[in-house]
């Protein structure tokens, strides 16, 4: 089995009713992850891919987004925890606690809905083997 990232999506963008709420929420989720918040100002982005905005931006008013299932990976199981509890800390709500699910062999997961009601997912697929860290662009 091999999963294959950095191919397909190039950024999700969230549209959220309180950013100051969802900022919180993504910078605590993000550090356990070893990520962060990047380019703030009426909007960020969270390592690059995760975009949010305020319903505001830019210039367009309307609703959040809804009912997104994102899962974030970990490199262990003990990140999973650190995440759910981060998690639950800034503002999220319970929506599956850590364990195992029947997906595949070593597939541990811990759910939560951020201030929106995404449902945000850790999982770590158990041991394994990564080519690259990261795809890394550079415009030129």
């Amino acid at each position: 089995m091999q999963f294959h990232t950095g191919r397909l999506l190039d950024h999700v963008h969230l549209r959220v009713r309180d950013l100051a709420a969802s900022r919180r929420f993504y910078q605590a989720v993000l550090r356990t992850l070893g990520r962060g918040v990047t380019m703030q100002a009426e909007h960020f982005f969270g390592s690059d891919e995760l975009f949010l905005s305020d319903l505001e931006w830019p210039g367009k008013t309307g609703e959040p987004t809804a009912r997104v299932h994102l899962a974030f990976q970990t490199p262990d199981r003990a990140t999973v925890h650190r995440f759910y509890e981060a998690a639950l800390t800034a503002g999220g709500r319970d929506n599956g606690a850590p364990g195992e699910r029947a997906y595949h062999p070593g597939y541990y997961a811990a759910f939560v809905l951020d201030p929106d009601g995404n449902n945000i997912e850790a999982v770590y697929h158990g041991p394994a083997q990564r080519s690259a860290e990261s795809v890394v662009i550079t415009p030129t």
